[in-house]
């Protein structure tokens, strides 16, 4: 069918539909489509052959040995993958975290044999200039360069050509980077943030409540006033706790930050809403129904609950009963899907972001298979399927010149 025969928003709001179901998460399901499309290649090998003669003028031979992807073993190699710097790196970093956020994706770029320009937030001021001083004082300068301003700044280095961006801030500004990184084909790591929800549910004692409560309000007031990306947006609790929790949530407020704002001329105070809901099982519909978040946190012991909020929900990362812990492990990758980024660092995640995966191959000169080249005939097409087929007798019958009985 040509493009315009479809009805393009029906056959996109089927597909999702249909991932939205699960169905493609079961195994069964992905072995299935496998099988059937192996069984394709196997009974319309004619069909196929018959199209790329019209198309590209390829002998049936030609076309197998080609299209069907000869495994490795048929020709005896050594294969591996060797690590390469992707060369020029330009890092965009934030101002909430202006330090750890800088060096820490800094690490990763030099680790890998990057050079690199360091562009830090002007709205941290004190902090871009103690790093362009500090940097330019340690680092080989012609190697790693920070440069400071603002978004003027910003956009010359855009209109640069780069091998790897890092942008750490809006979904707003990540899509202007993305647009001109776009010009260069500049390959794009996006740390953005998105609205980060905490499922919590009655819990078993008073004692686990409370440390929930703790550890949620930690993660939203104690880390940079909740201007964090990784921080408590929302609360999602069954509303039959939702009163108990405002309570304990009011009293632990009151024991962590005080009561008094004298000093304070202004409200420096995220908010953080909570949303009721009936069953806590709802919360999974309630999530699914945004853009996907960069973590999420659920407080909860039940292993019903926790599976469930696994496999059916889709963010950057979940955290169980704790909340931003998960960007402190260097054995796990940080980054986000979808609205809330693209691109995983942290440890020797750092590294492979900031890396090329060159494939190395390699023959000698002592085995070859002279059926590989044309010119071609029945007996060589014979051989091909009886490699592909890994089918040992078959190819000892045709090199002998006989058939099976």
């Amino acid at each position: 069918m040509e493009g315009s025969e479809y009805n393009l928003e029906l056959e996109i709001r089927e597909l999702r539909q249909t991932y939205n179901s699960g169905k493609t998460k079961e195994e069964s399901w992905r072995r299935s489509q496998l099988k059937n499309l192996l069984t394709l290649l196997m009974e319309r090998e004619n069909e196929i052959c018959s199209a790329l003669v019209h198309d590209l003028g390829k002998h049936p031979v030609e076309s197998f040995r080609d299209e069907a992807d000869l495994p490795l073993a048929a020709f005896p190699a050594s294969a591996r993958l060797v690590p390469e710097p992707l060369g020029l790196v330009l890092i965009i970093s934030p101002w909430n975290f202006p330090f750890g956020l800088s060096l820490e994706a800094l690490i990763g770029a030099i680790a890998a044999g990057n050079v690199v320009v360091l562009k830090p937030s002007e709205l941290a001021p004190a902090s871009s200039s103690a790093l362009a001083k500090l940097i330019h004082s340690y680092l080989d300068t012609k190697a790693v360069k920070v440069i400071e301003g603002g978004a003027s700044v910003g956009e010359q280095l855009l209109q640069q050509k780069w091998d790897k961006i890092l942008f750490t801030g809006s979904s707003a500004v990540a899509r202007i980077v993305m647009t001109a990184a776009a010009k260069n084909l500049t390959p794009v790591a996006l740390e953005l943030g998105g609205k980060c929800p905490a499922v919590v549910d009655s819990l078993s004692s008073s004692w686990a409540q409370k440390m929930a409560v703790n550890r949620i309000l930690s993660a939203k007031f104690g880390t940079c006033a909740g201007q964090a990306c990784v921080a408590i947006d929302y609360i999602l609790v069954e509303k039959k706790f939702s009163s108990t929790l405002v309570d304990l949530l009011k009293a632990g407020i009151l024991s962590m930050f005080g009561e008094t704002t004298k000093g304070s001329d202004k409200i420096f105070g995220p908010l953080l809403p909570i949303i009721t809901l009936e069953k806590m099982e709802d919360s999974v519909e309630f999530i699914n129904s945004l853009p996907r978040a960069l973590a999420l946190y659920a407080f909860t012991n039940n292993e019903g609950l926790k599976k469930k909020i696994s496999s059916k929900t889709s963010s950057g990362c979940i955290v169980f009963n704790d909340a931003i812990i998960q960007y402190v492990a260097d054995s796990v990758p940080f980054g986000g899907v979808g609205e809330s980024g693209f691109g995983r660092y942290h440890g020797k995640f750092s590294f492979d972001m900031f890396s090329h995966e060159k494939a190395i191959t390699g023959r000698g000169f002592h085995i070859d298979f002279w059926f590989r080249y044309p010119p071609w005939n029945d007996n060589k097409l014979l051989l091909f399927r009886h490699v592909y087929r890994f089918d040992y007798l078959g190819i000892l019958l045709v090199i002998l010149g006989l058939k099976r009985s």
